[in-house]
């Protein structure tokens, strides 16, 4: 994601680019395709609406010409306040512009050595291979840091029993693009036990410390309490259930993968579990008792720097300037916030090819706080962040009213985000 970003911004200033990719060559534990900018989690960009983080995190990619988001748009499903793709068509659109780009040559090899003394951006995600790990400890002189991510199960739609799903998004917001699946109290309890006494796969500890938030194993969650995943993924508030007009004790939401709405993923459905487990288990769900599944979900280490010792805002490695540093790799989470800082390493590295000083967007924009604070968190215990109006420098004077404040906050970023790209034409 942050590599393609990055790639396509240098190319379009005019400057020849030499993007590694392994695959297929050598692959990693979760990919799938040759494809670049492959989503291997969820097909969810997350909210495009203007008044969230999120939302406002696009609007200033936009700006700044974001190509990931372009192909997006061209390859989005149904959603609700969501945007999110048709994961295959989106990945083959960013690789056919990459490919296509007169400037860029794309090398299939995997990468075993960092030259130092050229203009080197790492956007390698957070499978960095062990070869390469290597050598960025070598450079870095860090020791791994590193946490836990999870992929959810996706299913085949004509395999659910909509006698007993239906159709809707939490208090109506975009429609009914999502599809339900309503549990009892009985039911739910009866699936909660069985979540929490599942084996878990092989070779993973249940240390809870070794997971961020965000991608919590949907088990993990269960272990903090039975009511846990009520007030989280399978949360009923804002959902009835047409075919009786009740009110769910719990829910379990599937979102639309694929542009013809044949595949759906379950929501916040992040696991460890064996496969036979997920098979027994997650069979017990209302609609899912003779689920197609067609990705089993999966575990994967994820690795990052510590940034705050090794990083300027810039995004620079503090002891080799020439090298810079993009994506998940530098601990912010979740697909937009790499790719926004993949755009910015574009920029900076361009910049210094032109012998130009590198610069960041001011701090009231969401990837210009993002990046002071994965430059400045403190660094003994730096943990990945996603994008959150927390971040961002409070309004003088205060405001109360939230709905207001997140306005305000979004009109100050935004000023700031077109001063910046008015910058970058000089």
């Amino acid at each position: 994601m942050a590599g393609c970003e990055a790639a396509y911004y240098i190319a379009n200033q005019g400057i020849d680019v030499k993007l590694w990719e392994m695959r297929p060559i050598k692959n990693t534990p979760v990919h799938r395709t040759p494809y670049l900018a492959e989503l291997v989690c969820s097909n969810s960009l997350k909210s495009d609406q203007k008044d969230t983080a999120q939302g406002l995190l696009k609007r200033e990619m936009r700006i700044l010409g974001s190509l990931l988001l372009q192909c997006a748009e061209e390859t989005r499903v149904p959603a609700g306040s969501a945007l999110a793709v048709d994961r295959d068509l989106f990945a083959q659109k960013v690789t056919s512009v990459i490919e296509g780009h007169q400037r860029i040559e794309i090398i299939r090899r995997e990468a075993d050595s960092i030259p130092e003394d050229q203009l080197v951006v790492i956007a390698t995600g957070p499978l960095t291979s062990g070869k390469l790990w290597q050598c960025l400890q070598s450079i870095t002189g860090e020791e791994n840091l590193y946490f836990y991510d999870a992929v959810a199960p996706s299913v085949t739609a004509e395999s659910l029993d909509m006698t007993k799903v239906f159709r809707a998004s939490r208090y109506g917001k975009g429609g009914d693009d999502y599809l339900n699946c309503p549990l009892t109290k009985e039911e739910y309890e009866k699936f909660y036990h069985a979540l929490v006494e599942a084996d878990v796969a092989e070779g993973h500890s249940v240390d809870q410390g070794l997971f961020f938030s965000g991608c919590m194993p949907v088990e993990v969650m269960a272990r903090r309490g039975i009511d846990t995943l009520r007030y989280g993924p399978m949360r009923p508030v804002g959902l009835k259930n047409p075919h009786d007009n009740s009110r769910p004790y719990a829910v379990v939401q599937l979102r639309q993968e694929d542009r013809e709405g044949r595949i759906y993923g379950l929501v916040g459905f992040q696991t460890r579990l064996k496969w036979g487990e997920q098979d027994r288990i997650f069979r017990m769900i209302p609609g899912l008792e003779k689920a197609e599944f067609v990705r089993y979900g999966v575990m994967h280490r994820n690795t990052y720097i510590n940034s705050p010792e090794l990083l300027h805002p810039t995004l620079q490695l503090r002891s080799n300037p020439c090298i810079l540093f993009a994506g998940q790799i530098t601990g912010v989470e979740g697909y937009m916030e790499s790719a926004a800082t993949g755009i910015i390493a574009g920029v900076n590295a361009s910049r210094l090819f032109k012998g130009q000083e590198p610069i960041i967007p001011g701090e009231y924009t969401m990837i210009g706080s993002l990046l002071r604070f994965i430059a400045t968190a403190n660094r003994t215990n730096f943990q990945p962040i996603n994008a959150s109006f927390g971040l961002l420098p409070e309004l003088v004077p205060g405001v109360k009213d939230r709905k207001m404040r997140y306005q305000l906050y979004v009109e100050r970023a935004l000023q700031q985000a077109r001063e910046f790209s008015e910058l970058l034409l000089v």
